[in-house]
């Protein structure tokens, strides 16, 4: 992962832990304010019945008509004993039948219980407006995001401060990685091409044949860590590939380690498939498969290739009959190790599990401990 986005996502995370934590004072701010909105509401309704029931108080009986109060912020109307109304500018029913101050969603209700038969035989007074919050949702809403954003670039400065001195630490470490495996590939190629040099001009010798055999285990971690190293920087351009002769190719590489363990290799193949990959992308597949089934067989037992269509798929199974794996879910993590003693860095199936998630490979493992293991690789895009 790269470093800004290592330090966006842990702000990111921090941020959010923060934010929540603040959101339960933000709540009861919340509430208590509402209450205060309410309450300076109520208030005004009170004020202005009032100046209504002056209106009221203060009409001449002697005039022919009572010009009753309009406002536009609320409305109001006149009921009798049973709640019918009088003379009323609310549209809605009343779903209140008590004096006194009333919510009902985003209406405030007003009930005012007016003595005797002195206003036109009203019995209650009926106020009724809207309660908006929008403007505290508004001051809510800016006081969350200003607490947010200020939590979030804090955190961010304070993790790439504080991730800085790693920072450079990783990087000498990567820059001395990437210096050791270039340093440690030309050893190896001297050392396979003066074996075959030798092997060529002089009889078989089974102690060089075994050194060609170790060079290439080790061959095979150099590859891992080469492209664990480039894989994220290069572009790897797809190509058509016979997977049968690519197969072949492959076996016949490992051919001398699993000679070092007497292992026979046996293939079995009944297709001819062409697929769309990388090549290197696919020898680091077949190349981790093959050698963690070398590895983890018994001496002197086989393994098993088999490549064939069925069902329109094209199914690629490695089979060997050795210690095979007590945790399935497991090996495909970093560094994880199922027996430390069979050397290695727990780096190849992760290699493998990564190229097989971006091609749309799908791969099935079937493994019982001390019984073997058996790799399928299903391609479900091919040709023939």
């Amino acid at each position: 992962m790269k470093d800004s986005n290592y330090s966006a996502k842990y702000a990111l995370i921090y941020t959010s832990l923060v934010s929540i934590i603040l959101l339960t004072p933000l709540f009861f701010y919340f509430i208590y304010m509402k209450s205060i909105y309410s309450i300076q509401n109520e208030l005004f309704l009170k004020e202005k019945s009032q100046l209504i029931i002056k209106a009221m108080e203060e009409f001449n009986q002697n005039e022919e008509y009572f010009e009753y109060p309009r406002f536009k912020t609320f409305r109001s109307g006149l009921y009798n004993e049973k709640f019918a109304p009088i003379f009323t500018l609310i549209e809605d029913d009343i779903n209140y039948f008590k004096d006194g101050y009333h919510l009902d969603d985003d209406k405030a209700y007003l009930i005012v219980k007016l003595p005797g038969e002195r206003y036109f035989g009203a019995r209650y007074l009926i106020m009724q407006n809207s309660l908006s919050l929008a403007e505290l949702y508004e001051k809510i809403f800016l006081i969350l995001f200003s607490v947010v954003l200020l939590v979030f670039i804090l955190s961010l400065i304070f993790l790439q401060t504080f991730a800085e001195p790693f920072k450079r630490i990783n990087q000498t470490l990567d820059n001395f990685i990437k210096d050791s495996v270039h340093e440690i590939n030309t050893p190896l190629s001297i050392i396979n091409v003066n074996i075959d040099l030798y092997n060529r001009k002089n009889p078989p010798n089974k102690y060089l044949n075994r050194m060609k055999a170790a060079s290439k285990v080790l061959s095979n971690i150099y590859n891992d860590m080469d492209y664990l190293i480039k894989h994220d920087k290069i572009d790897y351009q797809q190509e058509s590939i016979e997977l049968a002769e690519f197969l072949n190719e492959r076996v016949e590489y490992f051919s001398e380690v699993a000679n070092m363990k007497n292992i026979i290799i046996y293939q079995h193949i009944d297709a001819q498939p062409i697929i769309t990959i990388n090549s290197k992308k696919l020898q680091r597949v077949i190349d981790n498969t093959i050698s963690n089934a070398i590895k983890y067989s018994h001496d002197g037992s086989k393994i098993d290739i088999y490549l064939f269509i069925k069902n329109n798929e094209c199914f690629l199974s490695f089979q060997d009959y050795g210690v095979g794996i007590a945790n399935v879910n497991k090996i495909f993590s970093r560094y994880y190790r199922e027996d430390t003693n069979k050397g290695g860095f727990g780096i190849g199936l992760n290699i493998v599990k990564s190229i097989i998630d971006e091609s749309g490979i799908e791969l099935k493992i079937n493994s019982t401990p001390k019984i073997g293991s058996e790799f399928i690789y299903i391609f479900s895009e091919f040709s023939q």
